[in-house]
């Protein structure tokens, strides 16, 4: 069943975003982000993709029984 690998990807989504929402909004703080690569849409887009990429290969390696 894939049961298993979409309990394993989720907790690892939720566990990751949370990580990254602590660390952005937190520790660098977005903004600074923004001003040092210059385009609020290559930030997103890039926050978006350090959380999906992850998550997938996340889903693609668990074994299932």
């Amino acid at each position: 069943m894939k049961k298993r690998k979409i309990k394993y990807s989720a907790i690892f989504f939720l566990c990751w975003f949370a990580l990254l929402v602590i660390l952005v909004d937190g520790v660098l703080k977005f903004e600074t982000l923004v001003d040092y690569c210059g385009s609020y849409a290559f930030v997103e887009a890039a926050l978006l993709l350090l959380v999906i990429l992850p998550t997938i290969a996340v889903y693609r390696f668990t074994k299932d029984i």
